[in-house]
């Protein structure tokens, strides 16, 4: 009967020591991670880099629905587009899931080049 408890008294005391070291070597949080449980997807960097990626495939859409653009036109868009967001990613992976600033730049300069195209 003694023996019992012991055991499920020593199985308990290991998992706690367990977690209490396994939480010592995480490093802490930032103030934007708490408030962001999927934060690495949701890092800044990598939102505004997608939001204006959602933005542009919304106004080439727009155009081959008005006739601005043509159907081949608005699929190498969108090709290039999708070039930059698989940049994106592979950037990301590389940081843990951010991107630098300089990262967000050589991204935006490549979304300006392909938004100077949508609607000329």
């Amino acid at each position: 009967m003694r023996a019992p408890i012991l055991l499920t008294a020593l199985v308990v005391t290991t998992m706690a020591i367990s977690n209490i070291a396994s939480a010592q070597n995480q490093l802490p949080e930032t103030k934007w991670q708490k408030n962001h449980p999927n934060w690495t997807a949701n890092h800044p960097g990598r939102t505004e880099v997608n939001d204006r990626l959602a933005n542009q495939d919304r106004r080439i859409n727009r155009e081959v629905r008005n006739g601005e653009i043509s159907r081949a036109q608005a699929n190498k868009m969108h090709w290039e587009d999708r070039s930059v967001r698989r940049e994106e990613r592979k950037m990301a992976a590389r940081n843990g899931g951010h991107l630098t600033h300089g990262e967000v730049a050589t991204l935006n300069h490549r979304e300006n080049r392909i938004s100077r195209r949508i609607g000329h």
